[in-house]
């Protein structure tokens, strides 16, 4: 029989943790529609009543993310304007009771390739904290997504939040995803990127990461290199080739062929540099 724990200490859930396999579960919203009408065998430790996890606030060089924070609570936050893409990935997510639910943590943890939040948070650098009794740990995002629905977090371990060093204060972001429809549905490309130009109009600094088309989101080093110092106008998105996607190796299922994901890719990679450069 199954167990439920729901503790307001970290300690007391990180000691649980160190027993025992348990599943973490804060919004719930990829643990239990996968088990309609079958009973909950795992031990759940339910982590939504720590306190001091539902927190979005800066410190110094970096942004923290809490690990029971919601997409909506990301949505309301008084944030800079390059997090822009990741509040629009949030509003894509589900409906809004699922963005009143599920965590931007969650999402990182359940590993999906077609997870919104990732190719944001790998756009800006983002880090992972990790806790256990041990102590804890931070790890890139890159490092933490190991492969579809796989992390680094081990049993002992549960995600204490996410980290996310600044920009500059001019800096924009966006977010592009395509789907068979505008809402409630899996994305076949996902785009996230973000540009901070210097004084002279140059790209001083470009982050693309794409989602969708690899079993975890990419960033194209390659494409950010080629950019950075070229103007940071309308031709800018004419440089982008089909050599800049190469790192990217889409799968065809029901949703779309391989080709066609790359060639969403390329055209979505393409309009988000030129959004950004408007």
């Amino acid at each position: 029989m199954s167990s439920y724990l729901r503790p307001t200490e970290l300690d007391e859930a990180l000691e649980a943790l160190s027993v025992g396999n348990r599943v973490i579960v804060a919004g719930g919203t990829d643990f239990y529609p996968a088990r309609v009408g079958k009973s909950i065998k795992e031990d759940i430790l339910d982590v939504t009543a720590i306190r001091g996890l539902r927190r979005i606030d800066q410190h110094g060089d970096y942004f923290h993310i809490g690990a029971t924070a919601t997409w909506t609570d990301l949505i309301r936050a008084d944030l800079p304007e390059w997090f822009s893409m990741l509040k629009q990935a949030a509003r894509e997510v589900g409906g809004v009771q699922i963005q009143n639910a599920g965590t931007i943590v969650g999402n990182i943890c359940n590993a999906s390739p077609a997870a919104d939040g990732v190719p944001g948070l790998v756009a800006l650098d983002a880090s992972v904290v990790l806790g256990s009794v041990s102590g804890e740990r931070e790890v890139s995002i890159t490092d933490f997504v190991e492969g579809n629905r796989k992390t680094a977090r081990s049993s002992d371990e549960m995600v204490l939040g996410i980290n996310i060093p600044t920009f500059g204060a001019e800096a924009r972001s966006t977010f592009l995803k395509l789907g068979a429809r505008k809402y409630l549905v899996i994305s076949i490309v996902m785009v996230s990127a973000v540009l901070e130009k210097s004084p002279d109009g140059r790209v001083k600094r470009l982050s693309v990461a794409v989602g969708s088309c690899s079993e975890v989101a990419k960033r194209l080093i390659a494409l950010e290199a080629d950019l950075a110092g070229r103007p940071a106008d309308s031709s800018l998105s004419a440089l982008i080739t089909e050599e800049h996607i190469t790192p990217l190796s889409p799968i065809g299922d029901v949703r779309g062929s391989a080709e066609y994901r790359s060639d969403a890719a390329l055209t979505l990679v393409r309009r988000a540099v030129a959004e950004l450069t408007e």
